[in-house]
């Protein structure tokens, strides 16, 4: 039971307040007072708090691979190979932080403790870039590059910027499910709060980086690399502490124990009976009780798991002892669980070839549009700074989606209620679709862009006279794709994640950004490989304007549209997840809803 009853309302001062009906505890770990927690109140604060942490993060990536070739004197594809690494790390260490989250230390204490490492290496960024890197004074900037740097210096820097990726990576998958928390999605009315809490935590996390796209990128890129890493950092600490501020408002799920250990017993199980004929009649399956969350109903597939849940004899025995061997016995929702994550593994693993795409504007897409003419009258506009019509594309089509498209769609379909007119699994797909169209785009303005470009440069930032503007269609149409395709898995990783696993289904999301950004550095680096002969010098050279970077970017589009035929296929083949409608998750006897 869950507040002694999930339903049980406790009478203060002549008004009824009730607690949450999905298990969610307090600080103090006692049932979640409906009205005093949780909802819009503490959501706005963690989307405050993401805005932050996002903020300070795309201080120092979005403008990383210029920094890397002005003050590191990399060139353009081994700075391009750096930040897709990198940036794959810093998403990499999202599966680290869910699995502390899900398995002892709760979303909030791991949101708390990568956020101090998330500073901590901002701070050792900001003084070693102060300090040691920016030699003479007053280089990397377009015309002044940086001298040669000593062996502990590179070091300083490689570990600073891994510990924003530690810090940075941990914390991410944990403060949306964390947001998410916030609302009784058991509750009509909060569910449909939950529902649109990813849609803003999504805009939330893309106005965080307006900023640093336009104040920040333009004094990182006339060299004063210093002020914008201090203020990434001062931005991150900020975060925190309005994170921290919020701790008496939060709602919280308590930590469901190891998942691997969990895993490795239903597959130990099933093993063990390898030569059991599986039943036929579900009923003959173990139900038992699963600690981990809501029970999950028995699913068609898989079906030599099922011998997990079969009772023999022995086992039969044991159980009217109480002495079960979980490692030759388990629930049928501990097998349900390794089903899902075996189901949702095809479906994530589509979203990868999306990533390598959503990569390229951190990277390529900044070096393209430094090589355009980037000036109106005195002004020079910084490349990476055009990611802000990415954003400004976010935001447009969240609005359109949510306000527009959908009711549109659900009116046409008859959907009443709490339904969607466009599943999360279609707009996934209409995001591959628009991903392709981007890749096209910018395919076609690299071709003009190399019409009206001088071949022999020493310095060839600005040696086309294409306008930079140019670009907007590709990075609004990037823009428009992540709607549909990360708003949509977050949504669907979450719901279908099993209880015990919310921050893992988040930290799915992420790591397809992250091998997303290491099949980028791989494949530049095959591309490269293969392009480049003794009389021609590869499609991403360090001059562009000697390079077919057009062929890049439809080679892109060819990838994503096999990618597309492949997620449709997985699309239809998945089945979601069923639960059933009782609580499993237990709370004492004594314990009562605070007020």
């Amino acid at each position: 039971m869950a507040c002694l009853e999930l339903s049980k309302e406790v009478k203060v001062k002549g008004e009824e307040e009730e607690c949450t009906n999905d298990g969610t505890v307090d600080f103090y770990g006692m049932p979640a007072n409906r009205a005093k927690t949780g909802k819009w109140l503490a959501g706005i604060m963690l989307l405050l708090n993401q805005g932050l942490a996002t903020l300070a993060f795309f201080g120092v990536g979005v403008n990383l691979v210029l920094f890397l070739t002005r003050v590191l004197q990399q060139n353009n594809a081994e700075a391009a190979n750096n930040v897709s690494i990198w940036t794959g790390t810093v998403y990499i260490f999202s599966l680290l932080g869910a699995f502390l989250s899900d398995s002892y230390w709760g979303r909030f204490k791991s949101c708390a403790i990568f956020q101090v490492i998330y500073v901590t290496g901002l701070v050792l960024l900001s003084l070693t870039t102060q300090r040691y890197l920016l030699k003479p004074e007053g280089c990397g900037e377009r015309e002044t590059l940086c001298g040669v740097h000593s062996n502990m210096e590179i070091s300083l820097f490689y570990v600073s910027v891994y510990m924003i990726a530690l810090g940075y990576g941990g914390y991410q998958p944990n403060i949306a499910t964390f947001g998410a928390d916030q609302f009784d999605a058991r509750d009509p009315r909060e569910k449909q709060s939950k529902l649109a809490f990813f849609s803003y935590f999504y805009l939330f996390l893309n106005l965080g980086s307006l900023f640093s796209n336009t104040v920040l990128d333009y004094f990182e890129d006339e060299g004063k690399w210093a002020l914008g890493f201090w203020a990434s950092a001062a931005s991150a600490f900020a975060g925190l502490v309005l994170f921290l501020g919020g701790t008496a408002k939060y709602r919280h799920f308590r930590s469901s124990g190891n998942p691997i250990i969990r895993f490795s017993q239903v597959i130990v199980a099933a093993s063990k009976k390898w030569s059991v004929e599986t039943p036929e009649n579900e009923d003959e399956l173990y139900e038992g009780d699963d600690e981990s969350g809501r029970k999950m109903l028995h699913t068609h597939g898989f079906r030599f798991l099922d011998r997990a849940a079969l009772m023999t004899s022995k086992e039969q025995d044991n159980e009217k002892q109480s002495n079960r061997n979980q490692w030759r016995l388990c629930p049928v929702s501990q097998v349900e669980e390794v089903k899902c994550i075996l189901r949702l593994l095809p479906i994530w693993l589509c979203t990868i070839v999306y990533s390598v795409v959503f990569t390229q504007m951190a990277s390529i897409f900044v070096e393209q549009g430094d090589a355009m003419k980037t000036t109106i009258g005195n002004f020079r506009i910084p490349a990476a700074s055009m990611s802000t019509f990415d954003i400004m594309s976010v935001a447009v089509f969240i609005f359109l989606y949510r306000r527009v498209l959908d009711p549109i769609v659900k009116n046409i379909k008859k959907i009443k209620g709490e339904g969607q007119g466009i599943t999360q699994l279609q707009r996934m797909g209409i995001g591959l679709v628009i991903a392709v169209m981007a890749m096209l785009s910018a395919a076609i303005v690299e071709c003009y862009r190399l019409k009206y470009a001088k071949k022999e440069c020493t310095h060839c930032e600005g040696s086309s006279s294409l306008s930079i503007f140019w670009q907007v269609p590709q990075y609004s149409l990037i823009g428009a794709s992540e709607v549909f395709m990360y708003v949509g898995q977050l949504e669907f990783f979450n719901e279908q994640a099993p209880d015990g696993l919310k921050s893992f289904g988040s930290a799915l999301c992420m790591t397809s950004i992250s091998l997303g950004n290491y099949v980028s550095s791989l494949l530049v680096s095959v591309v490269m490989k293969i392009s480049t002969t003794d009389n021609m010098s590869g499609w991403i050279p360090s001059n562009l304007n000697e390079g077919h970077l057009d062929r890049f970017y439809f080679l892109l589009a060819g990838l994503t549209i096999l990618d597309l035929v492949a997620f449709i296929a997985c699309a239809k083949w998945y089945k979601g997840i069923k639960h059933g409608g009782e609580m499993i998750q237990q709370v004492k006897e004594e314990d009562k809803c605070e007020v």
